[in-house]
């Protein structure tokens, strides 16, 4: 059987994120049970907040090219956010936004077809009691809806957060650790 290869987005791209601490903790566990794991910085894509007027002077941008790539390229998703206000970062929604703007060429298929079907998980956290539950859920509706992705029925909410992870970015907690884990590794 093929190595299953997942693409890991973190939802923030802030240094000492708990969303990026929690996505490098999924992909040492996925990788601990042979899992291809590739963290991805959507920051780095260096996207310009959609608008329709650049798109139409400029094109679709190469960072939502790379997006497309690296989506083509997995066989399924794991993506980490944190809430920003009971909802997912500009971050992601801006880069999805990106993603459903690229029209289908000679070589390549649309970027909605990088996602359709595509099984996709979701873990969230927050420094609050409900770990990014809110947020989690319109992704979930968002991914759903607007890219026909298999969102899979577990996910996962890290509350409190900033509490979860000693200096080495390990998770201690038992629970918290099988539940992150059965997440990012079915």
């Amino acid at each position: 059987m093929d190595t299953l290869r997942l693409l890991i987005l973190p939802g923030s791209a802030r240094a000492g994120a708990l969303s990026g601490r929690l996505a490098a903790f999924a992909a040492r566990l996925a990788g601990q049970q042979g899992v291809q794991a590739r963290l991805f910085d959507l920051r780095a894509l260096d996207l310009p907040l959609y608008d329709g007027d650049l798109e139409a002077a400029d094109g679709v941008p190469a960072g939502a090219l790379a997006l497309q790539a690296a989506l083509r390229e997995s066989d399924a998703v794991l993506l980490v956010t944190p809430e920003y206000n009971g909802f997912p970062t500009p971050l992601v929604i801006n880069a999805f936004d990106w993603l459903s703007r690229i029209a289908a060429t000679e070589q390549y298929p649309a970027g909605l077809a990088a996602t359709t079907n595509k099984p996709v998980a979701l873990l969230s956290t927050s420094p609050g009691p409900l770990g990014g539950l809110r947020a989690m859920n319109t992704l979930r509706q968002y991914l759903q809806m607007a890219f026909a992705m298999l969102v899979a029925p577990q996910q996962f909410a890290l509350g409190r957060a900033h509490e979860a992870f000693d200096e080495q970015g390990d998770c201690g907690m038992r629970a918290q650790r099988k539940a992150c884990k059965a997440c990012s590794t079915r």
